[in-house]
């Protein structure tokens, strides 16, 4: 699977800045002014994962070949989606335009403008991250909501109950989730907080409510501002709101976990130096990763995803699931084929595979496990599908 995630906020929040860093080149166009972007630019961008490289070593020992074997590492792709400005639900800005991109995306990368720089224009006047946060999240409740609105009333109610006829048990379970969304989002509520149970998600899920997808909160400051990520936070802080905005813009450590905070601008700079260079650049700044890379990671990790590795001699490859996927359906990402014809699966962890130096070793020493087509894969396993003819 590709993960997709869709980059939004305010014009000039450094949304295609961020975007042209994660590509590693001059993409988006940037300029100081509202709507600069237009349409949404897309680029597929790989997922940082050292492990490859390992793999790819040990392979080529193991198998003695003159060169290291080519590494396919996950791809994330992302969608720089047009500023959004209030009324946005209502066409402002071309605003109906844009919120139709994000109904395509995996997750939400909501770029908060928190950096004062007097050449970029502020749409809003002076820089207020929790006002531009809540003008984003209103609008994509208004647009949630002109989506419930257009939705039919299952026939028929008689006497407060409904009559199953025209309409089955389902339609009438599905209506008073409408309902309740309805009255969650009027609330001022977003839907992924007024409907939290998964099987009721999922009778909604046609709806493709805006305010539903994840949230990944990124706060985009100036380099002076890195090193203490606590008052940056709690400059949004707003103990007032509904749960999730409380929790995902807490500052303390056990409630990050929907928060980010990047300098879009140093990322920018990051792409023209060497990894040496780029890491003794965030040393000087206290910063121990990328943003960029904790961007993807945190990602992966408010969606549930993990990696399954494969090591052989066409290529080291790291490939997307859903933790939880069975060693049955995880073939199946790798062709069809392997489904239908599935026999087992032999698998080592990560770790053990690089300490043994490869499959040879491994097997000699009783390291390789062989799992049948229930087995849950983990982050991190090395697996070899053995499939039938």
């Amino acid at each position: 699977m590709q993960l997709k995630i869709g980059i939004i906020g305010l014009p000039n929040a450094g949304k295609s800045t961020l975007f042209n860093a994660l590509l590693k080149k001059q993409v988006a166009d940037t300029a100081p002014y509202p709507f600069c972007t237009i349409e949404p630019n897309i680029g597929v961008v790989p997922v940082p994962d050292e492990r490859l490289a390992k793999l790819a070593e040990v392979t080529k020992e193991e198998e003695k070949m003159d060169k290291l074997p080519p590494i396919v590492p996950a791809v994330v792709e992302f969608v720089d989606i047009a500023g959004l400005v209030a009324g946005a639900s209502k066409g402002e800005g071309l605003g109906n335009k844009f919120l139709s991109h994000i109904r395509e995306v995996d997750l939400i990368c909501h770029v908060i403008r928190n950096f004062i720089d007097p050449s970029v224009v502020h749409v809003a006047g002076e820089i207020n991250p929790l006002r531009d946060k809540d003008i984003i999240e209103t609008e994509l409740i208004l647009a949630d909501l002109q989506t419930l609105e257009k939705q039919q009333e299952p026939f028929a109610y008689a006497q407060g109950k409904p009559q199953l006829g025209r309409s089955t048990k389902e339609d009438f379970e599905r209506w008073d989730l409408i309902v309740k969304l309805r009255e969650g989002l009027n609330n001022g509520t977003n839907a992924r907080d007024a409907l939290t149970d998964k099987e009721e998600r999922e009778m909604v899920r046609d709806l493709h409510l805006l305010s539903m997808k994840p949230v990944l909160y990124v706060m985009n400051v100036s380099e002076s501002q890195l090193s203490d990520v606590s008052v940056i936070l709690n400059e949004v802080k707003d103990p007032a709101k509904r749960p999730s905005i409380n929790s995902g813009l807490d500052s303390s450590p056990s409630a990050q976990n929907d928060t980010l905070t990047i300098c879009a601008k140093t990322e920018a700079e990051l792409v023209s130096l060497t990894p040496e260079e780029q890491k003794e650049y965030l040393a000087a700044l206290g910063v121990n990763a990328s943003g960029l890379d904790r961007l993807i990671q945190k990602s992966y990790q408010m969606l549930g995803l993990i990696s399954f590795l494969t090591s052989r001699v066409i290529e080291a490859r790291a490939w997307t699931i859903q933790a939880g996927t069975t060693a049955l359906e995880a073939s199946r990402i790798i062709h069809t084929d392997f489904a239908k014809k599935f026999i087992k699966a032999d698998v080592i962890p990560f770790n053990d595979f690089v300490a043994v130096a490869g499959w040879r070793k491994a097997r000699e020493l009783g390291k390789v496990r062989q799992e049948g087509r229930e087995y849950s894969i983990r982050d991190g396993d090395v697996v070899e599908f053995k499939i039938g003819s």
